[in-house]
């Protein structure tokens, strides 16, 4: 058991591999400077207890954010990623934290959370957008666009039903040539498509891959880190049995450069 513990803290220290499509946990890789000091940034204490879990470290590197990058977060949550994407890319990058209008009437405390940071001089380099989920637009173009587990809430009732598609394209749209579309969630039972995203919040990975090949993204690899076979696929992910330990796939997409 100690083996097997050890060798976890020691996975989660090390970034994912760059590769084509095939998986990125054979870490082999000290992890950059810039990421290790936007984890330990003293400003995200709160946030610390939830790194190994959430496996903060492996996520980052396979996102590939770097000094300078301009990111696009698709619906922040409660800014965990958005702290971190602040510190890596710092003052000579920007994070535009981007709320569609539908999900942020349903998620106002967070919103009014996430400004309330970006009025704080250390997350200076952090904008919050607002606009509806069917039109995605950025100030500029960026190197990363990124998602965890809302991917699937686009084609929902609640969104207006956009369809993913059109957000791909969106997306495809803003990335600077050879910028990376990072998408993390939850694991439909194989051949579902997009059955379960408004009933169990899941969404199969395979039509993920699809939809984004369809607009001219290439697949650019894939990471195990937030993998866990023990899940079941067919339970809301809200279910206490398995909530904060889903089942998640995680997918690199890459704008070509020519």
């Amino acid at each position: 058991m100690r083996t097997l513990v050890l060798a976890a803290v020691i996975a989660l220290a090390l970034p994912a591999v760059h590769a084509a499509p095939a998986t990125q946990d054979a870490a082999q890789h000290a992890q950059p400077p810039y990421l290790a000091a936007a984890i330990n940034d003293p400003g995200r204490q709160a946030d610390r207890a939830d790194d190994a879990r959430r496996k903060i470290a492996q996520v980052m590197a396979f996102a590939e954010v770097k000094p300078g990058d301009k990111v696009l977060e698709l619906i922040p949550g409660s800014g965990y990623f958005t702290r971190v994407f602040s510190g890596v890319v710092g003052p000579k990058g920007h994070v535009y934290a981007l709320w569609p209008n539908e999900y942020a009437a349903e998620a106002q405390s967070d919103v009014a959370n996430l400004r309330k940071l970006t009025q704080q001089p250390h997350y200076a380099n952090v904008s919050v957008l607002t606009q509806p989920a069917a039109k995605l637009d950025a100030p500029e173009s960026v190197d990363v666009v990124f998602t965890s587990q809302n991917y699937h809430d686009y084609p929902d009732k609640f969104m207006g039903n956009v369809d993913p598609v059109v957000l791909d394209k969106q997306v495809f749209k803003v990335l600077k040539p050879g910028g990376v579309f990072v998408v993390i969630d939850h694991v439909a039972p194989a051949g579902s498509g997009m059955r379960d995203t408004d009933t169990l919040h899941r969404i199969d990975p395979a039509i993920v891959r699809k939809q984004a090949e369809s607009v001219g993204f290439v697949f650019d690899g894939e990471s195990d880190a937030l993998r866990n076979a023990a899940d079941p696929h067919d339970i809301k992910v809200f279910d206490k049995s398995i909530r904060g330990h889903t089942d998640q796939f995680m997918y690199r997409f890459r704008k070509p450069k020519g």
